[in-house]
């Protein structure tokens, strides 16, 4: 009898001992067994904080597509985690997205399940009954002219009348993707805790300009309940495309000098000479330029304003502006601009190769709609010619 019993504590013993308190993403398998040890240990109310932490890395915290995708990354970015680190690494990613959630408050989200484990339960406050999704979009914030900087997207669920379904306590994932021209442009997320969410604040400089055509948006918002996820889309949405995210040229070193490992030996064309590594070469001097950059800048946005788009593109070796048809487009190019009043220009970079200048000026489109702009103009040397070479709208 006392041998059974020793047999039965030391099992017990072996038992507990194999169980894990840290995340072994080895395989699907092991992540699931050693979250399930995790969860295991804790507290009920811990347990339901912890599998909210889980989710709200899951689908916040890892860039991934598909739940079996996001699952391996959550595998990859936890691994090796215990149930403390865990718990701040969810409140930093909820921080981050604004998301109202924090480990030390009571569970909000439902019941959470990263494994898939959709049915719905007794009580599941995700098991929203609802007939579609709306969405609701208006223009938001100003850029100082009385023109909008964003637009504020947000989804409601509805019943079969279409009035909002009324809802508190789920813990929804809401997905927002913006296209253009059918392009994927960005995807967002956040958590619809209730009916009365705020949704997503989709800022125009965060829209990369060289991806939109016409200076139109499409968007598909989705939430997901338990039983179903909801979708809906709205076309053609309008952007300011002075507004939009302009891509910056590498910034040029001008005192790198680019050496050959070797010479051709002019005796003997079909060979090489190695370079004597205790010998200098004076590099070329590149022929400086005679105009000031900041007049290049300047004739530039003159030739802007009275439309004579063939000189301003003339004045740029700029690659992000495309072909002349790009540069010239009457709705999406510099051809859309009616006029510029300059209020300032300042060189603030010049030497034989690279220059930057600073331009403070006001644009009015042909619509009659005035923005003030501050901008800074890269510009190289080519052939003794300074050519506008990038183009970034500060905020």
């Amino acid at each position: 009898m006392k041998k059974l019993s020793f047999l039965l504590i030391f099992s017990l013993l072996l038992f507990t001992a194999c169980k894990k308190d840290h995340v072994d993403a080895t395989n699907t398998k092991t992540l699931q067994s050693s979250i399930n040890d995790m969860t295991a240990s804790l507290p009920t109310i811990k347990q339901i904080k912890f599998n909210e932490a889980l989710y709200i890395l899951k689908t916040f915290g890892v860039d991934a597509d598909g739940d079996v995708a996001e699952l391996k990354a959550l595998g990859q970015l936890i691994n090796g985690k215990k149930v403390p680190e865990i718990m701040a690494m969810a409140d930093e990613v909820a921080q981050k997205n604004g998301i109202e959630w924090a480990s030390t408050a009571p569970p909000s989200l439902g019941e959470m399940n990263i494994f898939g484990d959709d049915k719905a339960k007794e009580s599941d406050p995700n098991d929203v009954k609802a007939n579609s999704l709306s969405i609701i979009t208006r223009p938001t914030g100003d850029d100082g002219t009385g023109a909008p900087t964003a637009i504020q997207i947000v989804p409601r669920l509805v019943d079969n009348a279409g009035n909002p379904v009324a809802f508190t306590g789920a813990g929804l994932e809401a997905t927002l993707e913006v296209f253009s021209n059918g392009v994927k442009l960005s995807t967002a997320k956040n958590l619809m805790q209730d009916n009365n969410f705020k949704g997503f604040n989709l800022k125009f400089s965060s829209i990369p300009a060289a991806k939109v055509v016409d200076n139109k948006i499409d968007i598909t918002v989705s939430v997901k309940t338990t039983a179903k996820t909801f979708k809906m889309t709205k076309i053609g949405l309008d952007v300011n495309p002075l507004l939009l995210k302009m891509p910056t040229s590498p910034v040029v070193d001008s005192t790198a000098v680019n050496q050959d490992p070797a010479v051709i030996d002019p005796n003997n064309p079909g060979t090489t000479v190695p370079t004597d590594p205790n010998a200098t070469t004076a590099p070329a001097t590149p022929k400086q330029p005679a105009a000031d950059p900041k007049n290049v800048v300047s004739g530039f946005l003159n030739n802007v304003s009275s439309q004579n788009l063939k000189a301003a593109y003339g004045a740029a070796s700029n690659p992000n502006w495309g072909s002349y048809e790009s540069f010239a487009n009457p709705t999406s190019g510099f051809g859309s601009v009616k006029n510029v009043s300059v209020k300032n220009i300042s060189t603030n970079l010049s030497n034989a190769n690279v220059a930057s200048v600073n331009a403070t000026y006001d644009v009015t489109d042909k619509n009659g709609r005035t923005t003030s702009l501050k901008a800074t103009f890269g510009l190289k040397n080519v052939n003794g010619e300074w050519k506008i070479s990038s183009y970034k709208i500060n905020p």
